[in-house]
């Protein structure tokens, strides 16, 4: 059995000359110790660290050792802040960090690397830690195409209609998703995908670190018997060759009223879908009167 390193026969901090621009660095999302040397280097020689919340990023730089100017930018900065950052950018280095992980990812960030690239500034990215990748990465789903398309809607109806959205795309969905909201997710999924393999990634580089996975139904059972803590990344398999494609029935009537009237479409898209065709009768004409 191998002895464990000791903290002075870890490699040193490479030497770093400070360079005008502005550097999105990633930080842990959980464990303190997944950090990179560059990482550290870059914010240990920033002129300015531009960061969602102070007090995170002060009580991380602490962990560190590393002293510097902090300024709050999140999704509802003024653009005044942007450019006052951007212009410090242009003099010095200005690092961007979220509370965890790799900004931009579901955390703010878009808009000012959009414009600080449009003033001519250069941006690096200095990559590390990512939830999503890392949920990827131990979940046992197909990883070779992958959307990542962020938190899903809160409201019941926004959520399956997100859902329904992807439900042909054929890759791995990732989500961001909320311990509270993690049940009514499932319940949104198992509704729409009853058959497809479903993970849950939770507290990730954590102590209680868990992936578990099964279908929907079986991961809600399971949560609503051990209600879940901390903060979760939900994955779900593509589709299999034999599920059936969500239709849209307001999109078929609608193709089939430019051949042909409300009766006629509202039979042919019952046959295709399986609805009641005097319910799509009614939807028809009133398509036709809009």
């Amino acid at each position: 059995m191998k002895r464990p390193v000791r903290p002075s026969e870890l490699p040193s901090i490479p030497a770093w000359e400070p360079v005008p621009g502005l550097y999105i660095v990633a930080t842990p999302i959980g464990n303190l110790g997944d950090i990179t040397l560059r990482a550290l280097a870059v914010l240990g020689g920033a002129a300015l660290i531009a960061c969602e919340d102070t007090r995170v990023t002060g009580k991380l730089l602490k962990h560190y050792g590393i002293k510097a100017r902090l300024q709050r930018l999140d999704d509802h900065a003024p653009p005044e802040v942007r450019s006052r950052v951007i212009d410090e950018a242009r003099q010095a280095p200005v690092v961007l960090v979220s509370d965890a992980g790799t900004p931009l990812v579901s955390d703010p960030g878009y808009r000012l690397v959009r414009e600080a690239r449009a003033a001519g500034v250069t941006v690096t990215s200095i990559p590390g830690a990512c939830a999503a990748v890392s949920a990827l990465a131990m979940a046992g789903l197909p990883s070779d195409r992958f959307l990542f398309a962020g938190f899903l809607p809160v409201k019941d109806k926004a959520r399956a209609e997100a859902l329904e959205g992807v439900a042909d795309v054929t890759a791995t969905l990732v989500f961001y998703e909320t311990a509270p909201r993690l049940a009514k997710s499932l319940e949104a999924i198992a509704a729409l995908w009853p058959e497809r393999e479903v993970a849950v990634a939770r507290e990730l580089t954590k102590l209680h670190e868990e992936c578990r996975t099964g279908t929907a139904a079986a991961l809600a059972a399971h949560y609503a018997a051990h209600p879940p803590k901390g903060e979760i990344v939900l994955l779900v398999g593509p589709p299999s060759e034999s599920e059936a494609p969500v239709l849209d029935p307001d999109a078929l009537l609608k193709a089939a009223l430019a051949e042909a009237g409300p009766g006629k479409a509202a039979g042919v898209v019952a046959k295709a879908t399986g609805i009641d065709r005097a319910t799509l009768y009614a939807r028809a004409l009133e398509l036709k009167g809009e």
